[in-house]
């Protein structure tokens, strides 16, 4: 049987990419503006700012997106209100229908801020480059990155795209501002258990650090009282009580291989000190590190005293 192959075009093509940015301001910010000839947008996570685009100005919230076509004028600031946090993307794209963004404010639904986050965790992943540094003009690759990690972006941000504008092509809204179409339960428990996995692994790259449910909403995308849900409805606990558990976990393993002293095991594993270190081992395990190497030590041993 002779098999005839099927050519997959490419609704979209990101080309190249210019700059991912995660910013957090303070509600007196103010950008005086720039235009490049290279597509930008600009999705509020938090708070609101006012937007210029063109001749054109717009009070943007939290949720809503704007894009700014190749030389276009731009320009944003805090309205005072609230501190904005904002994430920036710009890219080369020539695909016909990258014409659908023009000169739109759009809402991203979950599936989109997914994709956001995604594409900011492959970032973070893929350069050296801080996000947050605003006058940054070259991100630096890092060496060796995750296999697949400038891949990854690409791939998460055409799939952004196309959802987006799929979405808003399909009937599904009447109007800018009509409300979300509630999705499916189905749909909704899929996407749960995808942040919950994407989250899970950001703890698990950050085992040797001090992060706050702050910063884990933020470097995720995700609100504080949504990411508690997800976690109480996956594993019955917190999100900073499932990050001192994996913690613990990743101590009773360096334990057991009996490398490093408690106190090299406490800094690796990012603890402020060996004394907060014991009673969150106590707490977690019911015995003190000594006691949980003992025992160990015991049971390998064969002798139960």
């Amino acid at each position: 049987m002779g098999y005839i192959s099927v050519n997959l075009e490419d609704s979209v093509h990101i080309e190249e990419l210019y700059s991912v940015h995660y910013f957090e301001y303070m509600s007196n910010f103010s950008f005086e503006g720039e235009s490049h000839n290279f597509w930008e947008f600009l999705y509020v996570d938090k708070g609101e700012v006012g937007i210029t685009a063109g001749r054109n100005s717009y009070i943007l919230k939290k949720g809503d997106i704007i894009f700014h076509k190749p030389n276009e004028f731009h320009s944003v600031q805090a309205t005072g209100t609230a501190a904005p946090n904002l994430v920036v993307v710009s890219f080369s794209a020539t695909s016909h229908m990258m014409s659908f963004f023009e000169e739109k404010i759009l809402r991203v639904d979950e599936l989109e801020r997914n994709l956001l986050a995604e594409i900011i965790v492959e970032a973070r992943n893929c350069f050296t480059s801080r996000l947050d540094d605003p006058y940054l003009t070259h991100m630096q690759k890092r060496f060796p990155a995750p296999f697949g990690s400038e891949q990854l972006i690409r791939l998460h941000l055409e799939h952004f795209l196309l959802h987006i504008a799929r979405r808003y092509t399909s009937g599904v809204f009447s109007t800018e501002k009509s409300p979300l179409r509630q999705p499916p339960k189905t749909t909704k428990s899929r996407s749960d258990s995808e942040v919950f996995n994407r989250v899970a692994g950001y703890l698990e790259r950050h085992i040797d650090s001090h992060v706050t449910i702050d910063q884990i909403c933020r470097d995720n995308l995700i609100g504080r009282s949504q990411l508690q849900k997800i976690f109480r409805d996956k594993c019955s606990q917190g999100v900073i009580e499932y990050f001192s558990a994996l913690k613990i976990d990743a101590a009773k393993q360096m334990i057991r291989n009996n490398h490093y002293n408690f106190t090299q095991i406490s800094e690796q594993l990012g603890y402020t000190s060996i004394h907060y270190f014991s009673r969150q081992f106590k707490k977690i395990t019911g015995m003190t590190p000594s006691e949980y190497a003992s025992s160990v030590k015991a049971m390998a041993d064969g002798s139960f005293e």
